[in-house]
């Protein structure tokens, strides 16, 4: 499956965004989906997963860095996910990536097959 990113920008700090992620087909009765960061000098950070099977959805993981600031949520007839991030921090500075087929909601990024190519979000 292939993703693609959108959304990324450049905002002033306590700013907004909302990245999105489409999928170019279903991913599956099973599985999960997730956001990814990347900044230079840092390891690339899982920070939210969601489910996007065809079960009931429970509730979606968030790192500690941003809970209560972003927010994950999926579309599946568009076959996409979302993140929408609320004050935004210098700290949130990052190449944004979404990934798809996890088998469950996790923020290990060892668990997913397919990766978008990323958007960039700049907080200044």
């Amino acid at each position: 499956v292939q993703l693609v990113e959108s959304g990324g920008g450049s905002v002033e700090a306590g700013g907004s965004l909302r990245l999105s992620c489409v999928a170019s087909r279903y991913t599956g009765r099973t599985g999960c989906m997730g956001w990814f960061r990347h900044s230079a000098g840092n390891q690339r950070e899982g920070v939210a997963s969601i489910y996007t099977g065809d079960g009931l959805q429970g509730s979606p993981e968030y790192a500690d860095s941003v809970k209560g600031r972003f927010t994950i949520s999926r579309h599946k007839a568009k076959n996409a996910v979302y993140l929408e991030i609320k004050s935004l921090k210098p700290e949130d500075t990052a190449m944004y990536y979404c990934a798809a087929g996890g088998s469950w909601v996790t923020l290990d990024s060892k668990e997913y097959k397919s990766w978008g190519r990323g958007t960039q979000v700049t907080v200044s």
